[in-house]
């Protein structure tokens, strides 16, 4: 196996293109709530920590962490292959962690509008250079290995300065004003990583250090001192405090990604098996996971919990039944099995914590995310080859190759075009309806997957 998969791509494209597109839409009282994070929602957008429920933005972030989560074992899987020992992968862990910190550092603080409370041509320019610089550190090239280290480290170098000194004569740099989604995913491809390829052979154990970490969470809320506290709130070393790179708060989201391990798993063990499903099961398997998806969203958003139990366990119900009478194996017995029981505890934990929550992330939400992960993963899979979806598959794919282009392309590269050129304003005029507000979003996003896949096609490729 070449270490992709369509689906795992695609999974990863459609949570990177919905990120997009949600920071795109026109943001106006004229749009419905459940075009938001279900936590800021229109007129004001104003974030309530009261309001349960979930939105498809609500999607986006948990389906890319279980989609990094899953590529772990692709990635992993020659070391472990070659026996090569613990070094290369904790080097490998750590590198990643550090360019990811980088990046998030770099691709906020380089924005045109933190550059300058009124960006000009010349900050627009400045963004538009620093998509240039991470082109630069982050493009692998198979040829020349040792020049291109030579170029990253040149470039990370330059790339610091030109950020430190920008910030230091504007309103002095600050650590703490970062990309919190790439910080977070920075301590995820380092935790899971480590976690993963010490307890690749220990599945067991990899599922059990998910209630060590929900036991720090529990006892760090009681208001007498321990030290699972202090586990909890250590952030300082001899004084200095890293709480901006690193918190244990951060590691919640294994809850995300230790599931996704497991996806990654039974890709690498079972894919091949897949083909042989047919098309008629194909079909109904597809409906099933997308029925289950859509249910969960509009169910969960409208507060009608009790319901969406009700119908997740019908539609659940029927995806085992039909795969173990048709005897459909390979990682779709375990993907529907799996997920489905994800989904039914995160449904069961559904009122704790004031119900299911994006922010401040509750545990249903984690579990929820996930087990809709693995039913989107299902979709993917039984559409990939069929004639009308094959195509928007790869499109998605495309995108997922190649997601930290399309992450940045829009803010570093696409509005300062449109700023520098003048065609900003009227860009802004599409806020006049939902309809327009809708299309602002779509054509923004689309032009950004252009860009991506135009990366794509030359192949480069920009990895940690």
């Amino acid at each position: 196996m070449n270490g992709r998969n369509e689906s795992l791509d695609a999974l990863r494209g459609i949570a990177i293109l919905g990120m997009v597109l949600s920071g795109s839409i026109a943001y106006s009282d004229m749009m419905p709530g459940w075009m938001f994070h279900a936590q800021v929602p229109p007129p004001s957008f104003k974030f309530d920590p009261a309001i349960a429920g979930i939105t498809w933005v609500d999607l986006v972030f948990p389906f890319f962490l279980f989609a990094m989560g899953a590529a772990m074992p692709l990635a992993l899987n020659k070391y472990i292959q070659q026996n090569s020992g613990p070094v290369p992968v904790i080097k490998l862990a750590f590198r990643r962690f550090i360019l990811l910190t980088f990046f998030a550092l770099f691709s906020h603080q380089m924005k045109a509008w933190v550059l300058a409370e009124n960006p000009g041509i010349a900050e627009h320019l400045m963004s538009m250079a620093s998509f240039g610089l991470l082109f630069a550190v982050f493009y692998e090239s198979k040829n020349a290995k040792s020049i291109q280290l030579g170029i990253m480290i040149t470039a990370l170098i330059s790339g610091t300065i030109m950020m430190v000194l920008w910030h230091q004569n504007y309103k002095g740099f600050d650590l703490y004003k970062s990309d919190i989604i790439i910080m977070l995913l920075g301590n995820m491809a380092l935790f899971g990583t480590l976690i993963y390829y010490f307890t690749h052979d220990k599945p067991l154990l990899r599922l059990g250090i998910l209630p060590l970490i929900f036991a720090v969470f529990v006892a760090a809320k009681e208001p007498a001192s321990s030290w699972t506290k202090d586990l909890f709130n250590f952030n300082n070393i001899a004084g200095y405090k890293f709480d901006w790179v690193y918190q244990f708060y951060f590691l919640k989201y294994l809850f995300i990604v230790i599931p996704g391990t497991f996806a990654g798993e039974w890709i690498l063990r079972y894919d091949k098996n897949n083909n042989m499903i047919t098309d008629h099961k194909r079909s109904f398997l597809a409906i099933n996971s997308a029925s289950l998806i859509i249910v969960n969203l509009l169910m969960l958003f409208t507060r009608l919990p009790g319901l969406n139990f009700m119908f997740s366990i019908i539609i659940c119900g029927s995806a085992l039944f039909i795969v173990k009478k048709e005897n459909i194996g390979g990682s779709i017995r375990w993907f529907t099995q799996t997920g489905s029981y994800l989904l039914i505890l995160g449904l069961f934990l559904e009122a704790y914590e004031g119900g299911i929550k994006k922010d401040v992330s509750t545990y249903s939400y984690y579990f929820v995310t996930s087990g809709l992960a693995f039913f989107c993963l299902i979709l993917f899979n039984m559409i990939s080859d069929t004639r009308i979806w094959k195509s928007p598959i790869h499109f998605l794919a495309l995108t997922g190759k190649n997601p930290m282009v399309a992450y940045v392309a829009g803010n570093l590269l696409l509005l300062p075009v449109l700023n520098i050129t003048g065609v900003k304003p009227y860009w802004e005029m599409l806020k006049q309806n939902v309809w327009m507000g809708t299309l602002k979003g779509l054509i923004f996003t689309g032009i950004v997957a252009l860009i991506t896949i135009f990366f794509v096609k030359r192949n480069w490729l920009w990895k940690t």
